[in-house]
Order: structure tokens, then sequence, then C-alpha cells
């Protein structure tokens, strides 16, 4: 039997994961396809790129053909003991057997004829089926709207083959929801949002990169959400109790005296919604502000505290 390299033929490692296969495989066939393509040999080399993926795609199928081990292309082989275990025929052996031809019976299903290569479903006799492609795009979001989930409609520029084989690019609206609890750099997958088939194949996937527009009050962290809290000097000092804005509603929070800038008050289950039904935190950063300007009366007042307090801000500097 002759070796035929199936990472070579989509130009992956061999310790590629299945992601990264599928993605090559995609960029392959719509580079040879029958249809579409103008390369020279397009036909026999969408055929080699089909093999390869419908092997390495497969658990089972990538195993066994593991085991053969890594040969030059067109070398002759034997594989190792044992490995006939994969198949079995109704007529042949293996000598008389193409690798390719091999791999399309594996699992048990019966050889038949040297050189017969299985069409794919749905692609109609002689056809190949080509999955669409898939697409990518930014989705640029408000907190709010990622608080509450959101409906948009997008405006694609996609791809398309008319008639006559060639590909023109035609403008394409796909209306989709972001649920509650995506997060900022997030990526979604709606499937079936992306380009058409060839064939009969499986539309592609639409994938969405949520990015979330700057806020005024908010900073964001996963699901929770941090927000600058100013107090008067005298509000630190002797507690006090002020309102809060947060995304679903003003709430009343309580400053114990003695407050210190930097300082975190939590609000449990004010942040952002969690894909199970949860919310992230609110997290209240104190900040100590004055007055930048001051009346003859609290200027006083601030002279007169001086004078009395005791307090030494820099006592642990010596």
């Amino acid at each position: 039997m002759k070796y035929q390299d199936y990472y070579a033929t989509l130009g992956v490692a061999r310790d590629a994961p299945a992601d990264e296969i599928k993605k090559a495989y995609r960029k392959l066939a719509r580079k040879y396809h029958p249809d579409v393509s103008k390369e020279k040999d397009a036909e026999e080399k969408f055929k080699d790129v089909q093999v390869a993926y419908d092997t390495l795609s497969d658990p089972e199928k990538r195993a066994a053909y593991d085991q053969l081990g890594q040969h030059r292309p067109g070398e002759d082989f034997r594989p190792p003991p044992g490995w006939e275990r994969h198949f079995r025929f109704e007529q042949g052996s293996f000598e008389d057997l193409d690798l390719a031809d091999l791999f399309e019976h594996f699992g048990g299903g019966v050889f038949q004829a040297r050189g017969a290569r299985t069409r794919r479903a749905g692609s109609g006799e002689g056809g190949f089926a080509l999955p669409g492609q898939d697409y990518e795009v930014t989705a640029q979001l408000s907190l709010e709207e990622l608080y509450r989930g959101a409906e948009m409609s997008l405006d694609l520029s996609v791809p398309e083959i008319a008639a006559d084989g060639s590909v023109r690019r035609t403008q394409k609206t796909v209306r989709v929801r972001v649920p509650r609890g995506a997060t900022d750099g997030q990526r979604l997958r709606v499937a079936g949002k992306g380009g058409p088939g060839a064939g009969g194949g499986p539309a592609g996937d639409l994938y969405l990169n949520v990015a979330l527009r700057p806020h005024p009050l908010y900073k964001v962290t996963d699901h929770d959400l941090y927000l600058d809290l100013p107090l008067a000097p005298w509000e630190a000092a002797l507690g006090t109790e002020v309102e809060v804005p947060t995304l679903d509603g003003r709430v009343k929070v309580a400053v114990r005296p003695g407050a210190r800038a930097g300082q975190k008050l939590r609000l449990a289950g004010k942040g952002l919604p969690t894909p199970r039904d949860g919310h992230g935190d609110l997290y209240c950063v104190l900040q100590i502000v004055t007055p930048s300007v001051l009346t003859e009366r609290e200027r006083q007042l601030y002279q007169e505290l001086a004078r009395v307090s005791r307090f030494d801000p820099r006592g642990h500097l010596g």
C-alpha cells in the first residue's frame, strides 16, 4: 500500500487540534472547489483534501491512521499487525487497496472495488457538498445592552457564487441576539448564519466578538462592576449614607465612620448577569474629595480642626 500524508495535504501539524484541522479544510475546500476554482487539477486536489479531512476529522479514523506511523508520500508500506481489525472486506487484501479507498470503508464497512470514491450525502451524483464560509464580526455594545441582552441587525458584505460560477460580493442583513450574561471580549457563535453551502452543504456560522463601549461611570472586570464613589472629608470621618447608581436603579449604601480612600464597599449581585442566572457584584471604590473653593467660614473651621486635631497622617514615616 502507498502512503498518503493527510496532515501534509491539509497543511497542519500531526498534533493539530480538531478546530485547526477544520479551519484548514474549509480554506482549502473553498480554494479547490470545482464549482469556483480556477486552479489546475482543482477537482483532484479537492478530492484529496476531502479524503484527508474525512479521515482526520473522525477521532477513530485518525487514531487508526496515526497507527500507520509517518512515511514519505507515495512510499510503499505495510500496516502494523492487527490494524485490519478496523475493517472487513468482501474481496481483496491490503496489497490491492488504495489508502483513501480503505478509509472510506473504515469501521466495518464493506470494501467492494478499488478506486471507488464515496460522494458526500446530499451532494448529488458526481457532486461535492461544501460547508459555507464562517463570518466573524465585532459587535459594539453598551453596558446596559450587556445587562439586559440585546437584539441587533448586522449588515454584512459577503461573497456569493453567481450562476456562471463567478464570485461577487452582496449585502446580507442578519438579525442576532446577544444574550444576558455575555461579557466584553467574548466570542459568540450563531449557527447557520454564515455563508451558504455549495452542493447541498450546510451553511457556515457567524461569530460575534463582543466589544464593550466605554462607560462614563463603571469599569468592568468579567461580571463585576467598579464605581468610584466620592466622599467629602467629613463624610469619611463621621460616616454617612449615600445613594449609589446601579444598572437596576439607585440604592442606599451606609459608609461607616473612618472610611479610607481606596476602600471597597461590595454590593452583592449588583453587577452584570452571569450565564447561570446569577449576577456579579458592584464594588464602590471610596475616593476622598476636598472642596476646591472654600468660603471664609469653611476656611476658619478647617483651621480650627488643624489646631485641635491629634491626627497625624504621616506618623508611620517616623
